[in-house]
């Protein structure tokens, strides 16, 4: 590994640098094991071990993917652009995921073939020796390309150390398959096709639906958040954050939004301060770059106090409410504010009118404004 950090002067201390070693350690061991699996399989006329070999081809195939993917993820950002090109990884992991199904296909269509026109297996124990050997390459490349992955938070690599992996249990089926045949004459190599091109594609399409949630927009890292919430609930000034949305523009670049509630005695300037504060640091420890809204909060006044008390009762009394903040009466704009956070289950607009209702009846005089929230994070 370090000979390709220093061929190609990479950087073992930024993600691109960890991301493009793996890449070009796995093409060159993926190209010459599919080169030996091929030649072994042709040898021994055995479709398993040449679809195998065909396998390992596209593995090799994935990493280039994921080599330029890296590259053109890392272009700065500009005028078209804002957020970078982070996204661009997402459109590699579906490239080669379809790479991964097309070849499942492709082997699954010869094997169900070779089903009703069968071959002679002209398999021998040098050829499972070399397919074994292969299968340790494969399952060593695969778990060290996994824990590259999850080092430098790559999900692409980790889709491809873990098809790499998957390779070397298909090789110990394809090794079980030649020993029957050598030691019983039984030939199962094209039904050992079929069940190779099922976890092909099991797969392939794992990686892409994966893929596909992370794009449509998928509830952020949950470890990320609770670390932002920590930092931003210890923060002076803060007495609580709630309604966090982060927007991933690429596995290192977030946009986010918090709302965080505030003494209704500080002044702008004293806000601006800490948040702004507070911000820098988001963006210089998790590369998030952090928007705040404002709740007000008086826990001082009757008022107040007797507010909350009463908005946790209806809360107790309704499953679907997780939780609640944002609680305030306004005595000079005769308004009462609160927002409510229920789960997906609820039926949102009848908890809305439970809530209005209840909230009127016990201030008949006042204005209810109240807002339902989902937990995103």
């Amino acid at each position: 590994m370090n000979i390709i950090y220093r061929i190609f002067r990479l950087d073992r201390s930024t993600r691109e640098g960890v991301v493009s070693a793996t890449s070009i350690l796995s093409i060159v061991v993926n190209i010459s094991v599919a080169l030996l699996k091929v030649i072994v399989g042709i040898l021994a006329s055995s479709i398993a071990i040449i679809s195998e070999g065909i396998n390992n081809a596209t593995d090799a195939l994935s990493s280039l993917l994921t080599l330029v993917g890296i590259k053109l993820a890392n272009r700065k950002p500009d005028k078209k652009h804002p957020f970078g090109y982070g996204r661009v990884e997402y459109i590699t992991n579906l490239i080669i995921a379809a790479i991964i199904l097309v070849s499942g296909l492709l082997t699954l269509k010869d094997s169900i073939v070779k089903i009703f026109i069968p071959e002679e297996l002209n398999t021998t124990f040098v050829s499972i020796a070399l397919v074994a050997v292969s299968a340790v390459v494969k399952y060593v490349l695969g778990t060290y390309t996994i824990s590259q992955g999850k080092k430098v938070n790559s999900d692409t690599l980790e889709a491809v150390g873990l098809d790499c992996r998957n390779d070397s249990f298909v090789s110990l089926i394809t090794i079980g398959v030649s020993l029957i045949y050598i030691l019983f004459g039984i030939n199962i190599d094209a039904f050992a096709g079929v069940f190779t091109s099922y976890l092909i594609i099991k797969a392939g399409y794992e990686i892409m639906s994966t893929t596909i949630s992370e794009l449509l927009g998928q509830p952020a890292d949950e470890e990320l958040a609770r670390a932002l919430y920590k930092d931003i609930r210890s923060t002076d000034g803060v007495i609580n954050a709630v309604d966090m949305v982060l927007h991933n523009y690429g596995p290192d670049m977030y946009t986010g939004s918090v709302n965080v509630e505030i003494d209704h005695k500080k002044t702008a300037a004293e806000i601006f301060e800490f948040l702004r504060t507070l911000q820098t640091k988001i963006y210089e420890k998790y590369k998030v770059a952090m928007v705040f809204g404002i709740y007000a909060v008086d826990n001082d006044s009757k008022v107040n106090k007797k507010l909350r008390k009463q908005v946790t009762e209806f809360a107790k009394e309704n499953p679907h409410v997780k939780s609640y903040h944002a609680v305030y009466s306004d005595t000079k704009a005769n308004t009462i504010y609160c927002d409510i956070v229920v789960d997906y289950d609820a039926d949102r607009a009848k908890i809305y009118k439970d809530f209005t209702d209840y909230l009127r009846d016990l201030y008949p005089k006042k204005e209810i404004k109240v807002n339902l929230d989902t937990e995103f994070v």
